[in-house]
């Protein structure tokens, strides 16, 4: 756990704020990924690898934000 914590360090706040930003809202056009995923969450049609992987891909930046955030309260 220590461990981890001392990568995070690593990543300052403005820099996982900007890039989960980024990373959610991108492509602009013609809709974000992760609002186009969504609607197919809510289909059901979100079932191909390359669908699922891309998800995860918009989310890491947000997850590792997310990480940090809880860590840095224990």
């Amino acid at each position: 756990m220590n461990q981890l914590k001392e990568k995070l360090k690593i990543l300052s706040y403005p820099m996982l704020y900007t890039f989960a930003l980024v990373m959610a809202v991108l492509p602009v056009s013609p809709e974000p990924h992760i609002w186009e995923k969504w609607k197919m969450l809510q289909n059901g049609t979100l079932t191909k690898p390359l669908d699922i992987f891309d998800v995860f891909w918009h989310l890491l930046p947000t997850f590792i934000l997310l990480l940090k955030l809880f860590l840095s309260k224990r």
